[in-house]
């Protein structure tokens, strides 16, 4: 009998059947979604605001009374398009001093690209076995997350993505193709 070669990919070792409707499906049929929460700088707050939403998220928390994972992660920003529009801008002014304005944000943009700029993202995940209580503890964080003064949604099948490639690959950038069998 021919002994079976596995070759050593991620995919045979991640649980991970697939991500549709903003979540993750694993083999177990174990259902992986939550809530991307909006970034809020609450420093710029006056102290009394920034207790309040402490307070807040303290309650917050002791109140889910299940398993939870908090993340972060790290996400490219692409600016092509407000870059091209800038250089069309710059291409159609007259004027030197707007020309030169445009062209500080040119530059600006450009280092952006250059040094690999990210956006920082934050997520709280759970995970479920049935679907109806899987969207009431989306709805739960949304409105608890939301009386904390947060804006929430409900991850995309986009945001999973990103989470994994930032778990599987340390934040690093990958460039996702086709897989073609050799």
């Amino acid at each position: 009998m021919a002994k079976k070669v596995r070759n050593n990919y991620t995919e045979n070792w991640l649980p991970v059947r697939g991500i549709q409707n903003g979540m993750i499906i694993t083999y177990n049929n174990l259902k992986v979604t939550g809530v991307k929460i909006e970034p809020r700088n609450i420093f710029i707050l006056d102290p009394q605001s920034q207790n309040n939403i402490l307070i807040s998220l303290k309650n917050f928390y002791n109140m889910i009374d299940f398993e939870f994972w908090l993340v972060v992660a790290d996400r490219p920003v692409d600016i092509s398009v407000y870059m091209s529009q800038l250089q069309l801008l710059y291409n159609e002014t007259s004027s030197p001093a707007i020309r030169k304005l445009i062209m500080q944000d040119i530059d600006k943009g450009n280092t952006f690209i250059n040094n690999n700029i990210v956006d920082t993202e934050y997520y709280f995940l759970f995970k479920e076995k049935d679907p109806d209580m899987l969207q009431k503890k989306v709805r739960m964080m949304i409105n608890g997350l939301a009386s904390c003064g947060l804006n929430a949604s409900q991850t995309s099948n986009d945001d999973l993505r990103v989470v994994l490639d930032n778990f599987l690959n340390g934040g690093s950038t990958t460039q996702f193709g086709t897989v073609m069998p050799v």
